[in-house]
């Protein structure tokens, strides 16, 4: 029966059903077929799954990344990575990579770094003389920076999904996103170095350009501050210190001019209409997760692996190349919702 609905969801998948009614229209058929549990079953998961604290922090993450795309500050942030390593070989792509990872400090999203810094950077990209095929895989790949980097909508979504600490991973992804970024730029240097992408050489920045991006990047910089030494201090919640950042956002846009009460509001519509889609996929996935659980899937996946290697490198090896795979198909919160019920507990 379980394997029905695996079936199910992966032709739903392939006729472009949108992944949540994907979910939830494979967990109501599989209901209908098994013919015992009552089918109110499936609302009262999606909605019991729902009723988490972290969850709020969901919205106030996505709101920051949009406020502070909104707000003048993406482009502070892009100047003063300029000034900082626009000289490197490889010059406007390594800027690239470390105005994404600033800006993940703030974002929580790949999608809100690629749609705000990420347009300003391959727009100043191409008038460097940039491949726009390079500039767009370079704001692509720095942009996946953005969820691994704190604060990140996907690590509040495991973290409710596994009862984790949302904090204890918003710490773990510092140094995964610091070395990401750095292989990134050595990537960048190796193709520059042989001449197989063109990068135009910049002149080292005076300390003082370098020092006047910085004071006006400064204000952007806080708001990674106020949520790690939040964290670290326990001074408040992960779902509390997204509300600071936010209001914090807010301001800063005021101050720079650069926001506006009518622009807010629609601010406010766009996030809404977002994390509604979101709220929706999750919700869809909790039902689905549930019948994988109860059927005893990743009892039954682990005993599968473990018969062929028992060494956890190798394990960890067998899920990545997995994940991966599927990563070329589908987006990264439903690869989330439907992979953590199974491979969590292996």
């Amino acid at each position: 029966m379980i394997t029905l609905l695996f079936v199910a969801f992966l032709l739903l998948i392939a006729l472009e059903v949108p992944i949540a009614f994907a979910l939830g229209l494979a967990s109501l058929g599989y209901l209908l077929l098994e013919g015992q549990t009552p089918l109110v079953i499936l609302v009262q998961r999606m909605t019991s799954g729902l009723d988490s604290f972290p969850f709020l922090a969901l919205p106030l993450f996505v709101l920051a990344g949009h406020i502070f795309n909104r707000g003048g500050i993406a482009r502070r942030i892009f100047n003063f990575a300029r000034a900082l390593v626009g000289h490197f070989r490889g010059s406007l792509a390594h800027v690239n990579v470390v105005g994404s990872m600033i800006f993940a400090g703030m974002s929580g999203t790949a999608q809100a770094d690629a749609a705000g810094l990420g347009v300003i950077e391959i727009e100043e990209m191409k008038k460097d003389g940039f491949d726009p095929a390079f500039a767009a895989a370079v704001s692509a790949t720095s942009a996946i920076i953005g969820p691994i980097i704190p604060p990140s909508v996907i690590m509040v979504i495991f973290a409710v999904m596994t009862e984790v600490s949302v904090a204890d991973l918003f710490l773990g992804g510092f140094i995964p996103g610091i070395l990401m970024s750095l292989s990134l730029m050595a990537m960048i240097y190796w193709m520059a170095a042989t001449g197989r992408i063109h990068a135009p050489v910049h002149p080292r920045q005076p300390f003082q350009v370098v020092w006047q991006t910085f004071l006006s990047a400064f204000p952007a910089l806080v708001a990674p501050i106020l949520l790690v030494g939040g964290m670290l201090l326990g001074v408040a919640t992960p779902t509390e210190l997204g509300a600071i950042v936010v209001v914090y956002g807010i301001v800063l846009g005021f101050i720079y001019r650069e926001l506006t009460v009518p622009k807010l509001f629609r601010i406010f519509g766009e996030v809404g209409v977002t994390y509604a889609v979101l709220v929706f996929i999750i919700s869809n996935a909790f039902p689905f997760g549930w019948l994988v659980a109860i059927n005893q899937v990743p009892a039954l996946l682990a005993e599968a692996i473990l018969s062929v290697t028992a060494n956890k490198w190798l394990v960890l090896l067998l899920i990545n190349v997995a994940l991966l795979i599927a990563g070329c198909f589908m987006e990264t919160t439903a690869i989330l919702v439907i992979s953590v019920p199974v491979l969590f507990p292996l």
